[in-house]
């Protein structure tokens, strides 16, 4: 790992694998498996350090790390490369920021899509409503955000120590974090090679966009003033991807939408539907006014990324709702793309 990397202290922290066969919550053997690992990380220049690593399945893993910016421990899921010195790719939730029950591996099988792609996975677990950015004050609903921070200045150079990465990343996100995944990258140029911005509303100071964003915040209790600000604190304009825009000049580009009308996945037999009447009617009816709104933003930052003459693949699609039927197939559309980028 190269010292622009590593730097800051190299305290190593080792993080002793525990090994426990769980099933539906509850342990069923305290017998070890057969391999044990310890994995040493070097901590974060500001003394973010890898605290515990536990197996999940075959081929996961959990590491729990504890941000100093957000003094609190945080999981996040990874899978791991088959080998050393490769590709990291992040992936960032909606709304509702990933856990053990929602977000990429539970409704876009990622662990599969990835399984022959040897690169290591980054999942950060939490996130709900914070657009994962660096928040003014502490929320009473959402407590202390700073995940622009954690996301890059504290945990890559985590990640590349324990996994000996080749330091190459790509970020995607979806939704809520579509916007924060444009801004990650404009707020540190050059830590990701590649971003995969999917049906999310690139701009923020805008009234609508503006508005839109506030309701976002407020789906789990959040106050958007302990976000970005009042109205018209400048912290708005500072975190729009619109207003930005010639900050994402060098950056591989993937950006998606779809128009709002149902589509393909908007059906009783779909995987997301179930089967389930009401969900389908949600899907169609909600998900499809999120992403008309969504095709907005997204429209008009192809615009200007095309007066700013800055390259982009922009897929704007005649059909399809806000949801993961879409997104899973975003993915897969926008890999060849980060593959290339980050050397995969």
């Amino acid at each position: 790992m190269s010292s622009s990397v590593r730097v800051g202290r190299t305290a190593a922290v080792v993080a002793a694998v525990t090994l426990t066969m769980i099933s539906g919550g509850s342990v069923v053997s305290a017998e070890p498996r057969a391999t044990i690992e310890s994995i040493s990380a070097d901590e974060a220049p500001d003394g973010s350090r890898l605290v515990e690593v536990i197996p999940v399945g075959e081929s996961q893993l959990n590491f729990t790390v504890h941000s100093t910016a957000m003094d609190k421990d945080v999981t996040v899921r990874v899978i791991r490369a088959t080998s050393e010195k490769r590709p990291t790719v992040y992936m960032l939730g909606g709304v509702e920021g990933n856990s053990e029950r929602y977000g990429w591996e539970q409704k876009a099988d990622v662990e599969k899509f990835f399984s022959d792609k040897n690169v290591n996975v980054v999942i950060p677990f939490g996130g709900q409503s914070s657009y994962y950015a660096d928040w003014q004050r502490d929320d009473p609903k959402l407590g202390r955000n700073k995940w622009q921070t954690f996301l890059t200045k504290e945990l890559p150079p985590i990640v590349d120590s324990a996994l000996e990465t080749s330091g190459k990343n790509a970020i995607a996100g979806l939704s809520m974090s579509a916007t924060s995944v444009l801004n990650l990258a404009i707020s540190r140029p050059g830590l990701y090679e590649s971003v995969g911005a999917y049906s999310g509303c690139a701009m923020t100071s805008d009234p609508v966009a503006r508005r839109f964003v506030e309701i976002t915040v407020s789906d789990f209790g959040g106050n958007p003033e302990n976000m970005w600000g009042s109205a018209n604190d400048p912290l708005w304009a500072a975190n729009d991807p619109y207003v930005n825009a010639e900050k994402l000049r060098g950056t591989t580009l993937y950006i998606s939408n779809g128009s709002g009308l149902p589509g393909p996945y908007d059906t009783l037999d779909a995987q997301t539907v179930g089967g389930d009447r009401r969900t389908l009617a949600t899907q169609v009816v909600v998900g499809g006014v999120l992403e008309a709104v969504t095709n907005d933003c997204t429209t008009r930052l192809a615009e200007k990324l095309h007066a700013l003459d800055i390259p982009a693949t922009v897929d704007l699609r005649p059909v399809g709702t806000h949801s993961w039927g879409y997104w899973r197939d975003d993915l897969a559309s926008s890999w060849p793309m980060m593959a290339a980028a980050i050397e995969a």
